[in-house]
């Protein structure tokens, strides 16, 4: 907390997408880079925590993806953010039962965390695996890259527009420098032709602009565009032109105030899933329908391989597993809310879950 005051006391103010960064990023009092913020103990659970039936279905969409594409001698999985690396993990132990996709297998774990590095070094001993801080780092292919709530954590910008003027956020101190606040500045020229660009435009409503999450895609198409291979991504988000407010906090599976204690709690946003699918195709990307969560996994037979699993379990294992199962499917849920969203190299059609 001190340090970004500090900071915000040299500065005078900060665009959100910077205070973001330095929230979550920063190498010293970054939230991600200081714990594990992951599981029940933790600030919130994501899928692959919550059934191992999830990594174990990736495995299988992914065996079937490199069937699709020829069975090449060598492919490439790139985890986005691998968390606690409990997706990597269920991902290997199911590979294995399919043995020329194995031995073709090799896994880059993208992660800029030491911390959470060691975390997960902890729970993967695998010599494919090997852990890289940029895109730019990889040099081969075919190559699939996955996230699961990776594009939620990047720093956005937030602009409005009232009457005929823009504003951007900023991040700013109270007068007597104690407490954290937003600040509306008049947004740049170079800013307002970006959203423009990009047909983000609205009146009176919030305006996300995710300038992180588009270097990455970006930098992700490219790489496809080079070495051939995919991008399959799993997210919280919206698939209409609406523009709304998202952000938000989170400290021990509750929503938090933003500007409390920043560095200790989670910052995240929903995805603008339009827009990614734009900039995909923008890129030269056959991209897929945008589908949810539960239309995905049940396409790739999640409710099949379940039942099969529950006939050899007691009923307190099998009553475990599809209560974890509907947490993942439910609509009221994680069912509706996330959505799935697959982008491969052009002239590929690969089309298993949507």
């Amino acid at each position: 907390m001190n340090n970004i005051i500090n900071i915000l006391k040299e500065k005078k103010s900060i665009p959100l997408d910077q205070f973001i960064n330095i929230s979550l990023y920063d190498k010293k009092f970054g939230y991600y880079m200081k714990k594990n913020p992951f599981g029940k103990d933790g600030d919130f659970i994501t899928a692959p925590l919550i059934s191992n039936l999830f990594g174990e279905m990736l495995a299988i969409w992914c065996v079937a993806f490199w069937e699709h594409i020829g069975k090449p001698r060598k492919i490439l999985l790139v985890e986005l953010g691998p968390g606690d690396g409990s997706l990597c993990k269920n991902l290997l132990k199911t590979s294995k039962q399919f043995k020329n996709f194995y031995n073709s297998l090799e896994i880059n774990l993208l992660e800029i965390s030491d911390k959470l590095k060691t975390i997960q070094k902890v729970k993967i001993n695998n010599r494919k695996v090997k852990w890289i801080k940029n895109i730019k780092e990889i040099n081969c292919g075919p190559v699939i890259f996955l996230g699961n709530e990776f594009f939620d954590g990047l720093p956005i910008k937030q602009v409005y527009k009232k009457k005929k003027l823009f504003f951007e956020k900023h991040v700013t101190l109270s007068n007597d420098n104690k407490k954290i606040r937003f600040l509306h500045k008049k947004a740049n020229n170079n800013l307002i032709k970006r959203i423009q660009n990009l047909n983000l435009i609205s009146i009176g409503n919030t305006i996300e602009y995710p300038i992180e999450a588009l270097k990455f895609l970006e930098a992700i198409a490219k790489k496809i565009n080079k070495f051939d291979g995919g991008l399959l991504t799993f997210d919280y988000g919206n698939t209409t032109k609406k523009n709304q407010n998202t952000l938000q906090s989170v400290k021990k599976h509750r929503y938090t105030n933003l500007f409390i204690k920043p560095g200790h709690s989670d910052i995240t946003s929903h995805i603008n899933f339009k827009l990614f699918h734009k900039i995909l195709k923008k890129n030269n990307l056959n991209v897929k329908k945008i589908t949810t969560q539960n239309e995905f996994l049940k396409k790739i037979g999640i409710l099949e391989r379940a039942n099969i699993l529950s006939e050899k379990m007691t009923f307190k294992a099998k009553a475990n597993m599809f209560y974890r199962l509907k947490r993942l499917l439910d609509y009221r849920e994680m069912g509706i809310l996330f959505k799935v969203l697959f982008a491969q190299k052009k002239g590929r059609n690969f089309s298993l879950g949507f």
